[in-house]
């Protein structure tokens, strides 16, 4: 992906002061960036409470609407930070050409990096909507991020001890009826629900202590996607899987901002569930039937077989044309 329009003014400056002083303009490219990214978040944050609150007190569509346009602003205009302080990236990317920003998607991805956000909703621009994903009930307290994900209605999760549940066996259940609950508050609007099914960041210390069998991956999750998808089932517009690379190796936010990233590669490929799996996944079965729990797992580790190919042919592709 290619950035056809003219370099910013700050842009020029910055790339001048790589070629002079690297240090210098990594260090200036960082403060403009945590500037902007906080300066934005309070500037965005105060429409966003106001029409936030007006959403909740009355439930009216069109507070609902003005949240999204407010979010999507906010996010689109850090989203020009990538274009206007940082060195061109050579973005690979591979999508279908039907995907809608009105459409309903559950969106799969690899995990390696906190960049992996801000790359998932950089390509989701113009592309996909908004791209929300399970949040712990905790980060509510979070001044700004957690009133957002309130008023954006991102599906919140009470994690309850295994003492509290052993003291009260009830919870366990309450935990999955709430997210489904969550889940379902989303189909009155377009949505992208973003899971990394892999719970965690990928790092070769995480694999070799998992055994996990895929080169480039961990061992998937099942639950949490088997409760999405028992949720949202035939509302779906699509499921997605996203596979993101950085041939350069795993970098950290600090990298990203720094102008450090050169090369980054995303594949979206739309995925298919056995109809009778997802019937059974409607129908609540995972928690308690056995076999359905065993046909999940089989599914997800022919998905991460494929991944992992595909991993591995997005780095020979940097490697054949740098």
């Amino acid at each position: 992906m290619t950035n056809n329009n003219k370099p910013s003014l700050l842009k020029n400056t910055l790339n001048k002061l790589r070629k002079t002083s690297l240090p210098l303009a990594q260090n200036a490219s960082l403060a403009v960036a945590v500037g902007t990214i906080t300066g934005n978040s309070v500037l965005f944050s105060l429409p966003l409470w106001a029409m936030g609150a007006v959403k909740t007190l009355t439930g009216h569509p069109l507070a609902d609407k003005s949240v999204l346009k407010i979010a999507n602003h906010w996010i689109n205009t850090n989203n020009r930070l990538i274009e206007n302080i940082l060195p061109d990236i050579d973005f690979r990317i591979n999508l279908p050409d039907d995907l809608s920003v009105d459409g309903k998607y559950i969106l799969l991805s690899n995990h390696q990096s906190w960049v992996d956000t801000t790359v998932i909703q950089y390509i989701s621009e113009n592309r996909l909507p908004l791209t929300r994903f399970f949040a712990k009930y905790e980060l509510l307290y979070i001044p700004i991020v957690g009133q957002a994900f309130y008023f954006l209605d991102f599906p919140m999760m009470k994690r309850y001890s295994k003492t509290a549940i052993a003291k009260n066996p009830a919870l366990e259940d309450r935990d999955i009826i709430e997210a489904k609950r969550a889940c379902q508050n989303l189909l009155d609007k377009p949505f992208t629900l973003l899971n990394f099914i892999e719970g965690t960041r990928f790092t070769q210390k995480k694999r070799d202590l998992q055994q996990s069998p895929y080169q480039y991956l961990l061992k998937p999750k099942a639950g949490g996607i088997a409760l999405a998808l028992g949720a949202l089932g035939d509302n779906l517009d699509a499921v997605l899987d996203m596979t993101i690379v950085y041939p350069d190796g795993i970098p950290t936010y600090q990298d990203l901002w720094q102008g450090n990233i050169k090369r980054i590669g995303v594949d979206i490929q739309k995925i298919a569930l056995p109809d009778d799996l997802l019937q059974r996944l409607m129908d609540g079965k995972y928690q308690q039937d056995e076999q359905t729990k065993k046909d999940m797992y089989r599914w997800l580790d022919g998905l991460w077989q494929q991944k992992d190919q595909r991993i591995q042919a997005m780095l020979d592709d940097f490697t054949r044309h740098p």
